[in-house]
């Protein structure tokens, strides 16, 4: 077996305010206390019901959580069983939206099942349009709602109108790569996690991205970790957590494909005790 990666905070500075948009300072405070007050939920058996519709749909039975909050101004629209039309999810938000995330209604990683042959997980989004913001990434619940992927504890986002990452980062993020410049119509931004090194990347246009983060949500039977779409302003966007084929080759194959999440049950598979986790890896730099 070949030794694990070795691990390194991410070199990148991070900034203190945000390139072109900031939230609201009560809206940073309110969130604060909403995580202090609100452990996360530890990892949980899926209800046999849901292990069903996984066993009959696969990746179709993933989809996001309705938001049914006043602050959220549009309308989701997911995978409708004997639909005709692409088993993709559609998200279409208005100019009253304000910052809202949008989370997977199954984890794309579940901590409590082993996942022999798995390598990751991994979804994408197809943008229509983009005049506000979306933010792309994960996080574990509960998570408040009123705030961008990323922003907030155990929630990564790279966000597409700065183009900057955040892992539990609320200020300005961090620079992430130079092949990124603007989003428009028909651009698909993919994200993806890698079980082993708890490395998490991001895709652009089917083309796999520098690493974004590395040792994150380790040891995997700790957690478990959804996806996780900010909105705000007015956006037009199709996921696809792979009911359809997804535009980074590797994303087609069994290994990465979300529905393989459900295997046996047990604990570690063995790989996790030997990797240190974000928060050893962030040793201040001086």
């Amino acid at each position: 077996m070949d030794e694990p990666p070795a691990w390194a905070a991410a070199p990148e500075k991070s900034h203190k305010h945000g390139k072109f948009n900031e939230a609201p300072e009560d809206e940073y405070r309110a969130a604060e206390e909403y995580c202090e007050n609100n452990p996360i939920q530890p990892p949980r058996l899926l209800p046999s019901y849901m292990v069903d519709q996984i066993n009959e749909l696969g990746a179709k039975a993933w989809g996001l959580e309705i938001p049914n909050e006043p602050r959220f101004k549009g309308a989701v629209y997911n995978i409708q069983r004997d639909a005709k039309t692409p088993a993709v999810i559609r998200v279409q938000t208005s100019h009253k939206c304000r910052d809202y995330c949008l989370l997977s209604n199954l984890p794309i990683m579940a901590g409590y099942y082993d996942i022999p042959g798995k390598v990751g997980s991994y979804y994408e989004i197809l943008i229509h349009k983009m005049e506000g913001i979306i933010s792309v990434g994960t996080a574990c619940r509960p998570y408040p709602t009123w705030r961008h992927a990323g922003w907030n504890r155990l929630s990564s986002g790279l966000h597409l109108d700065d183009f900057r990452k955040f892992f539990e980062d609320p200020d300005g993020g961090m620079d992430y790569t130079d092949a990124l410049h603007a989003i428009r119509p028909g651009d698909t931004i993919g994200c993806g996690y890698e079980y082993r090194s708890g490395t998490l990347f991001y895709t652009y246009n089917g083309i796999r991205l520098p690493n974004a983060f590395a040792g994150i949500y380790l040891p995997r039977q700790n957690y478990d970790v959804f996806a996780a779409i900010g909105v705000e302003g007015v956006c037009d966007f199709e996921v696809n957590f792979g009911g359809e084929l997804v535009k980074w080759p590797e994303g087609n194959e069994w290994q990465w494909k979300v529905e393989g999440i459900i295997g046996r049950l047990g604990g570690s598979d063995g790989i996790d005790d030997e990797l240190p986790s974000y928060s050893r890896m962030q040793q201040p730099v001086f």
